[in-house]
């Protein structure tokens, strides 16, 4: 009975029924040894890997996607994390998809936080965050502000931590009137703010008017005078292990380096993340991540924006590890 009550535990009712024909039927199996191949041979790795998976206790893996995405871009994504760690909860959150994506920031990271949330608590192991590009900078939102997440792994998957100045084919289509240098007369407006992508946009030749008037990442990153810095670190510090993933070839993110937040200086040269002022004073807890050894860099060349979340090289070299 203790060993019907075990698997009655561990399996759905079809599993149960295939676990237990197994046991109860062992000196039919003896007699048939020779003909058990096929269908039911195939079943016990799966049963193994099901097992495996109960014992283990995989963590669930939440993932938030990026700028015009939507939930079924990451189907390949959730193979590989189920492929690698079967029986894994993956949910990828279905919220401001598409346009959507365009809503302004804090109001995208209380929708999100919003849906989340559920899942955190039914995690009494905690979960884990993959979020992509603009999702990146929501999931930092929802981890400031919320003092008893249990994330323990987020991983940024070509985000602009940093922040974006770039001529790119997202900027020619969201503003085609405007270049990198001229849409900061938009973005740091009351109006521009309005729009997810001018809250991270961090222009390097206008510092004072970013500062000024980024409602999202300057807030994050305080840049600009914020009350409640001191209890975001503390929130933000919760993680266990921070994943920074980005590469040269990105075409979207630029610099590319602010996916591990490096960004340009006023001349529009690179500064690596170890230099830059909110690492060297652990502004939000960058320094003291990396002090604990759980700050990871992952750089990957060859793999454009658009790709990062479908590349199984990516998921096996940067994400899979921390996944457990």
């Amino acid at each position: 009975m203790l060993l019907w009550g075990f698997f009655h535990h561990l399996f759905s009712p079809l599993l149960l029924e295939v676990v237990m024909k197994g046991f109860g039927c062992a000196s039919l199996r003896r007699r048939r040894r020779r003909s058990s191949s096929g269908a039911a041979g195939l079943l016990w790795p799966l049963l193994g890997a099901y097992l495996w998976a109960s014992v283990v206790g995989y963590k669930p893996v939440i993932i938030v996607h990026g700028l015009f995405d939507s939930s079924g871009d990451f189907i390949n994504l959730q193979r590989f994390i189920n492929e690698s760690h079967p029986g894994t909860n993956v949910t990828v959150i279905d919220l401001f998809d598409r346009g959507a994506s365009l809503e302004p920031m804090w109001k995208q990271v209380e929708g999100f936080k919003a849906a989340i949330y559920p899942i955190m608590q039914n995690a009494a192991d905690g979960v884990h965050f993959i979020c992509y590009s603009q999702g990146g900078l929501v999931c930092r939102g929802i981890l400031s502000t919320l003092s008893d997440h249990n994330v323990h792994s987020f991983i940024s998957l070509s985000s602009p931590q940093a922040g974006q100045y770039g001529d790119t084919d997202y900027l020619k289509y969201l503003f085609p009137q405007f270049v990198k240098s001229n849409l900061y007369h938009l973005c740091y407006t009351a109006l521009g703010q309005m729009i997810s992508i001018c809250n991270y946009w961090n222009d390097p030749h206008h510092r004072d008017l970013y500062v000024n008037s980024s409602d999202y990442l300057a807030l994050l990153n305080s840049e600009r005078s914020n009350p409640n810095s001191t209890e975001w670190k503390k929130n933000f510090l919760k993680i266990k292990k921070l994943v920074l993933i980005g590469g040269p070839d990105d075409g979207v993110i630029t610099p590319w380096q602010s996916s591990q937040f490096g960004f340009y200086d006023d001349n529009e040269t690179v500064v690596e993340m170890q230099h830059q002022d909110l690492y060297l004073r652990d502004v939000f807890g960058l320094k003291t991540l990396a002090a604990r050894g759980d700050l990871i860099l992952c750089s990957v060349p060859g793999v454009q924006h658009v790709w990062w979340h479908s590349n199984e090289t990516v998921f096996h070299t940067c994400m899979e590890k921390w996944l457990v």
